[in-house]
């Protein structure tokens, strides 16, 4: 029976909070308009954090160490250098390049190669022999390098030294200027729809005082105004989500996924789109209840 009660007072409580926004229309769009401005501009810095991470990565992936081995050495002596270059923590693979098979890259590339690289005997060839070597953690792969260098029969390490430091500083940078700016906008977000709120429940003092006057506990004078907050939230949230949806899918088709270059590649939309809209959901909801709750305890002190 006290279930079945509690049932019947939430769905009147939800019942009078559908009432409120609509009979305080004015009012509730105010709020409403606030949590949509603010979630649009969270939801931008959402995608733009996402991808920044995303692209970064595939750049991280794409390091190589370049090992160029002594045209000296025989066969046995390179796999040699492959296994010892195994044993090294933070390798993640080897792939073996034989300068026979870098010339004929090299041919490809360009008539001039071709021409000059075709004139070479076997023996003519000047190129190494190299291991292109990936590893697991690239803000080590300096580490690594210095290691590879020191093997007997490695001629020289290149990997891009100096500017994959500068890179991957200027990555991390802008990774916590994202992560900041997202969570201030959180923030913010919550300052602004709080402030929105208060500003609506306050207009409705009187009818807080009226029921405070027959009787009704602190409880039940908030819940109204809490599931209120939680339709405000919800409803503000629409927007966003509909244009973080169709938004990012149709810029991710319009690009074919790839801004400027093969190294910028943006986030498949799906499942993506979907983990955003959620979180936009359940921030316009959660500070929507906040607001209310702490507008009608902190400024009516109920």
């Amino acid at each position: 029976m006290i279930k079945m009660k509690n049932i019947r007072i939430l769905l009147k409580n939800i019942r009078d909070g559908l009432k409120n926004i609509v009979r305080n229309f004015s009012l509730s769009l105010a709020s409403i308009s606030c949590i949509t401005v603010t979630l649009l501009i969270v939801a931008v810095s959402m995608i733009g954090s996402y991808n920044v991470e995303n692209f970064t990565k595939v750049i991280r992936d794409d390091f190589t160490i370049v090992v160029y081995m002594n045209n000296d050495l025989d066969e046995d002596k390179e796999s040699k250098i492959k296994d010892e270059i195994e044993k090294l923590s933070n390798i993640e693979s080897i792939e073996y390049n034989s300068k026979k098979e870098i010339a004929e890259n090299m041919k490809k590339e360009s008539e001039i190669f071709n021409t000059i690289i075709s004139s070479w005997s076997e023996s003519e060839n000047p190129l190494y022999d190299t291991y292109l070597v990936k590893v697991k953690d690239s803000e080590k792969i300096s580490n690594a390098a210095k290691r590879i260098k020191k093997i007997d029969g490695v001629v020289m390490v290149k990997y891009g030294e100096g500017m994959i430091e500068s890179l991957l500083s200027i990555f991390n940078i802008i990774e916590k200027i994202l992560i900041i700016t997202v969570l201030s906008l959180i923030i913010v977000t919550a300052f602004l729809i709080i402030n929105t709120i208060k500003i609506t429940i306050f207009s409705r003092q009187e009818e807080i005082e009226i029921k405070r006057l027959v009787g009704a506990s602190n409880f039940s004078i908030k819940q109204p105004f809490v599931i209120e907050g939680l339709f405000i939230g919800l409803i503000g949230s629409i927007i966003p989500v509909i244009s973080t949806i169709y938004g990012y899918s149709t810029l991710y088709e319009k690009t074919g996924g790839v801004l400027f270059s093969k190294f910028i590649t943006l986030v498949k939309p799906f499942p993506f789109v979907f983990i955003v809209s959620f979180v936009l959901i359940v921030i316009g909801i959660v500070v929507g209840m906040i607001g209310s709750s702490r507008a009608v305890r902190k400024y009516l002190k109920i």
